[in-house]
């Protein structure tokens, strides 16, 4: 083209790869406030979206390569071909769908483990060295389907879990106690669901726990009810989908920092959905989430919390319930 011809003077093939490519599958409400999110906080400027929907996948790139302006010189492509995902460092997988009314957990599973079967392999195929974040639910059973169809090493497939039911139980606690919540330090672990498990006994502020101003905190017997706390954390998500049908700026956001973690090669801790076999005494194949140091690797290290005997129990009761659902999954 003549205008381009006289506009520029080429020195050197411009580069395509940015070294932070990230793929999210699925275009639905939490894909599109995870690209969103993490393309306007600066996690990624290179963003490769993957559905089946060609319609709305095209008109969710158009939309966002329109205000590329008000970003960070964003690199946003889309399509139904896998091959779009080549080369991404991260690939972030929110596609899957909703329980149906009277619908069992297991049925569930089993038609969202149908749809990871086309999803994983294309992915792990054009890009074999990338880390994989799961989002879609029941994302603990999701993330153990996902490790087993892709034959990846275990550090490399990590499951959203329950950082954000930290980051609903951090809000929770700061409203009760008045102060920011990214001042108050607490871990919701286990499962990603109705038996997630509170540590009590390791939540603090400036490092004053609050068991050892109150001993009861978060038992049957405590006066000052704080069980109630950890009751709201596990409803929110029902209370939000009933009101607005769905849950996605928190989720999104939540991923957004567990890919900026991975890629910047932070090493900080998210509490997310690993493989525990072997910690606190858990026999089975099972990823629920702990506290894990994310880095460039993925999960390089699980913090090995203190936790007190009926905070064990649950965890444990927590994997079996994992295992038994995970028994009937058809691969």
């Amino acid at each position: 083209m003549a205008t381009i011809d006289k506009l520029f003077q080429p020195v050197q093939e411009k580069a395509e790869d940015t070294g932070s490519k990230v793929t999210v599958v699925g275009v639905g409400q939490v894909g599109m406030a995870a690209v969103f999110s993490l393309l306007t906080q600066g996690v990624t400027n290179n963003i490769a979206l993957v559905d089946v929907m060609a319609d709305k996948l095209k008109g969710e790139m158009m939309d966002l390569q329109h205000g590329s302006a008000f970003m960070r010189n964003a690199r946003i492509q889309a399509s139904t071909d896998y091959s779009i995902s080549a080369g991404s460092k991260l690939c972030i997988v929110t596609a899957g769908v909703r329980q149906r009314e009277g619908e069992s957990r297991l049925d569930l599973v089993q038609r969202n483990t149908d749809i990871l079967k086309h999803i994983i392999p294309p992915l792990v195929e054009y890009s074999p060295d990338a880390i994989f974040i799961i989002a879609s639910n029941p994302v603990d059973i999701l993330t153990y389907v996902t490790w087993k169809i892709s034959g990846l090493p275990k550090h490399r497939v990590i499951g959203s879990g329950t950082n954000l039911d930290s980051a609903r139980f951090r809000y929770l606690l700061s409203e009760r106690l008045g102060i920011a919540p990214t001042s108050c330090h607490g871990y919701i672990i286990g499962e990603h669901g109705d038996s997630s498990v509170p540590v009590w006994s390791g939540v603090n502020i400036a490092g004053v726990r609050l068991s050892d101003l109150n001993p009861k905190i978060g038992s049957d017997e405590d006066p000052e009810n704080w069980k109630e706390t950890h009751a709201m954390v596990v409803t929110s998500a029902y209370e939000v989908i009933k009101l607005k049908g769905y849950t996605s700026w928190a989720i999104g956001l939540s991923l957004s920092q567990l890919a900026r973690a991975i890629l910047s090669n932070a090493n900080s801790v998210h509490a997310v959905s690993t493989y525990l076999k072997g910690e606190h005494g858990i026999e089975d194949e099972v990823f629920l989430s702990l506290p894990c140091v994310l880095g460039s690797a993925g999960v390089s290290d699980v913090i090995r919390q203190p936790l007190t005997e009926a905070e064990t129990a649950q965890l444990r009761k927590s994997a079996e319930i994992m295992a038994q659902v995970q028994a009937g999954i058809k691969f």
